[in-house]
């Protein structure tokens, strides 16, 4: 059974690109596109869209590529801190250096790479030096004296002024970055003011997918929107700005909101002349909305990913990553929805069958867990750990044999392989559990399946878990959520460890 579609993305690719292309024309020189969200695999857009392509920027990317730059922000202290992108689980600078590759395979090239409040921390300077030896063009930009109040220093040679000009080519510059804070909007507004020193009379616009401007403040795609952002503590509003002057409700984020009046007096001098824009939905070039062709589809998908959201932020939370208030927050989004955690249909399997291993097991040592997969065709599949896997391991192997039509009780492991495994573990590396997580079962199968066609004829379902719906009553081990993430599965996970011990190595 496939899965419903709730947007059009070959109506929304003709629209947002038609869009940008008639905002350049209302420019002389050139138009700088702050470009927000995720450039590559937007998986939260496709999540609470369906029929969103993850790489629908991409798409629109390749339509402009003979007519835009594209350059990419870093934050510096993204650098430092080694920020994370959790659905690839690679730091921030990794994330450019993946964005570069990937661009590249796309028939796409960047034209440099803008290391963003740089103050020569260490770790920046290594990124810095490794790009260049790779022959990528690196431009570094200090904090902007007198932001975000004083204007006349702002806009002057020791704010904007004090920034390395990038030479484009291009009419459409695009300035992108792999997450919010990155110094997309000061790169853009540093070359507004030094192609107006230059006499070129240049323009600034903004493209992100989240909130979308046109339909409810609290519909439910607005709503994730803001479980997605809410460690950040970002939030929704009417644009007070768009409806004064319009008298339309347009959907806005803090944030834009409240930088609105600065920006508007920033633009204004820099290019000496009044501002075409009346309010931050003026500055976006917008059209997700118009892609929407199921409302009751999109509506229910967005409700799930807060849901989603609820468990990451729960699971972050113990872990030490977010404070209490995040989850809290995305609490009260789920009241707002008139949701709750037991919406998810693979949260209740999986508690049942953490239930059902403690009875069987019980009088046994150890934590019980369980995991539960929904099937394309709707159907439920559930694993629990043993001694001899974990929890994700067997729920894995359980679905593949239900795709595959293969009776539970033929085992798809070679005994011999699995043994060798333990061994190597235990004997060898010294490990604490001699269980398989998800990685090393997925070795274990791929080598069974050179000798046993039973094991490839599952092994080769693998594909069909993609997109799937995950739910464990604990938070995973590295192999088992590096395997997860391959797979491509949507997961979530209760806030609670599958050991008693701190150390899980």
């Amino acid at each position: 059974m496939e899965q419903r579609t709730g947007f059009d993305n070959e109506r929304y690719l003709k629209e947002q690109t038609a869009a940008i292309l008639e905002r350049v024309k209302k420019f002389d020189n050139k138009l700088y596109l702050e470009f927000g969200g995720k450039l590559l695999f937007d998986y939260h857009a496709s999540r609470v869209l369906p029929g969103f392509s993850p790489n629908v920027k991409m798409q629109l990317l390749q339509q402009l590529k003979d007519k835009a730059d594209i350059i990419l922000c870093i934050y510096a202290g993204d650098i430092e801190r080694r920020k994370v992108r959790a659905d690839f689980g690679i730091t921030y600078d990794a994330d450019v250096l993946k964005v570069i590759d990937d661009l590249k395979t796309w028939g796409i090239d960047i034209l440099a790479v803008v290391i963003t409040r740089f103050d020569n921390q260490p770790a920046a300077k290594i990124f810095k030096n490794k790009l260049e030896r790779r022959n990528i063009k690196v431009y570094t930009h200090s904090f902007t004296r007198g932001y975000p109040t004083e204007v006349d220093v702002i806009v002057s040679d020791e704010g904007y002024g004090a920034n390395a000009y990038i030479e484009t080519k291009n009419q459409l510059v695009i300035v992108t970055g792999p997450g919010p804070g990155s110094g997309k909007l000061a790169t853009c507004l540093s070359q507004l003011y030094h192609d107006y020193r230059r006499g070129l009379k240049s323009g600034y616009a903004k493209f992100e997918t989240f909130p979308i401007w046109n339909i409810p403040l609290k519909h439910p795609v607005n709503v994730a929107y803001e479980a997605a952002t809410a460690d950040i503590r970002d939030f929704n509003l009417i644009d007070p700005f768009h409806l004064e002057t319009y008298n339309i409700s347009a959907v806005n984020y803090n944030r834009d909101v409240e930088v609105f009046p600065v920006l508007e007096r920033i633009l204004e001098k820099i290019t000496q002349t009044e501002s075409i824009y009346r309010s931050p939905t003026d500055m976006g070039v917008n059209r997700a909305g118009f892609g929407i062709i199921n409302d009751e589809v999109v509506r229910e998908a967005a409700k799930q990913e807060v849901i989603r959201r609820y468990f990451r932020y729960a699971c972050e939370y113990i872990m030490g990553f977010v404070d209490k208030e995040t989850v809290q927050r995305v609490e009260l989004l789920m009241e707002e929805l008139k949701i709750k955690p037991e919406d998810r249909k693979v949260v209740d399997p999986a508690r049942k069958a953490a239930l059902k291993a403690q009875k069987k097991n019980k009088g046994h040592e150890g934590i019980f867990c369980g995991a539960a997969i929904e099937l394309k065709d709707r159907s439920i599949v559930t694993g629990t750990n043993s001694p001899l896997m974990h929890a994700a391991s067997s729920l894995v192997i359980n679905a593949i044999k239900e795709l595959a039509e293969i009776p539970d009780k033929i085992h798809l492991l070679s005994p011999n392989i699995i043994e060798s495994i333990r061994v190597l573990n235990s004997d060898i590396l010294n490990a604490k559990s001699v269980s398989l997580d998800l990685e090393e079962m997925l070795i274990a199968l791929s080598i069974s399946a050179a000798t046993n066609p039973t094991a490839q004829l599952a092994m080769e379902k693998l594909k069909e878990l993609q997109g799937c719906e995950v739910h464990m009553t604990h938070i995973p081990h590295p192999g088992d959520e590096e395997g997860l993430r391959r797979l491509g599965v949507n997961l979530t996970c209760e806030a609670s460890f599958s050991t008693k011990g701190l150390f899980a190595g």
